[in-house]
């Protein structure tokens, strides 16, 4: 039987895709989307249908195996004394490497460690790096398998304790056995924010690669010396609006940053796992990225 093809961010009405992605985002919950969305459907076509067809699909869309043999991945669990005292992430490497290899932080979205961004860090490792891949939602069990039980306990975290376990995990990787010492940090949506806070607080971080998140607290940004690539979509007013203000201050504080804002995109569309997804535009800012992490991380300390 023949596959169906794949929906796209264009198979919907753009009220569709604000109204998930307010969803995404906390600001409505499943009934809420569901109430708004009842006005898009049409036939066979119901609420709870466009919903199912928005969500992530992580099988369809994994790219490297957890057994892949090219690979050598498990879990690790370290101190966060300032945080929550005990944090966990996913470390995966190549397998067999020659020689210290650099490293790179990698930030999920608001769900917690979920398959995808574990495959990430896989597809990041392939390409010779060292990834390590922290679950802020350890503390309060761990990613639980569902995207909806993963956003409410999102929200119970105390995102302070939070920014410290992200800051003892990059401590961590920084230093690990096999590394060059020279570290990079991408993250996604809440990853994002993520990945530019981080910049304001590590001074050894070589590059930061924020997709579509919050912009640093501007007081901060001076403090910034990574090498920043910043990737927004083109239709994401929430998360753009912000950017004028911060593009000033990186100017002003002499930050190294570039921006990549590719045409036609939603947010989350590096994603791979939802229709919001753009192959060209997520194929095109991994390259960027790889490009970035080579440059600066790929260098004797």
């Amino acid at each position: 039987m023949p596959v169906p093809p794949r929906k796209t961010a264009a198979d919907f009405d753009p009220a569709v895709l604000q109204l998930f992605d307010r969803y995404v985002h906390g600001d409505i919950d499943r009934r809420g989307f569901l109430a708004g969305a009842a006005r898009f459907t049409a036939g066979a076509t119901t609420a709870a249908g466009l919903l199912a067809a928005l969500s992530p699909q992580f099988a369809l869309a994994q790219q490297v195996k957890p057994d892949d043999a090219r690979l050598d991945a498990r879990h690790l669990e370290f101190d966060s004394p300032q945080g929550y005292g005990r944090a966990r992430g996913y470390l995966v490497r190549p397998a067999g490497a020659g020689g210290p290899l650099p490293t790179v932080l990698v930030v999920h979205e608001n769900r917690g460690l979920n398959p995808h961004i574990e495959d990430v860090a896989r597809r990041l490792a392939l390409a010779g790096y060292i990834a390590f891949a922290p679950d802020a939602l350890f503390p309060l069990g761990g990613y639980p398998g569902d995207e909806d039980a993963a956003r409410k306990l999102f929200q119970g975290l105390d995102q302070a304790r939070t920014r410290e376990d992200f800051i003892a995990a990059a401590r961590l990787l920084q230093g690990i056995e096999g590394g060059n010492g020279r570290m990079g940090v991408v993250g996604f949506c809440y990853g994002g924010g993520m990945a530019n806070y981080l910049a304001t607080q590590l001074p050894d971080l070589a590059a930061a690669v924020p997709f579509y998140g919050s912009a640093a607290p501007l007081e901060e940004v001076a403090k910034i010396r990574a090498e920043l690539l910043v990737v927004l979509a083109s239709d994401d007013e929430r998360i753009n609006a912000a950017w004028p203000a911060y593009a000033e201050a990186l100017k002003a504080a002499g930050v190294r940053h570039a921006l990549f804002q590719p045409a036609g995109t939603q947010h989350g569309f590096n994603n791979d796992t939802t229709p919001r997804y753009d192959e060209a535009a997520a194929t095109e800012a991994w390259a960027r990225m790889l490009a970035l992490f080579k440059r600066t991380l790929r260098v004797t300390p």
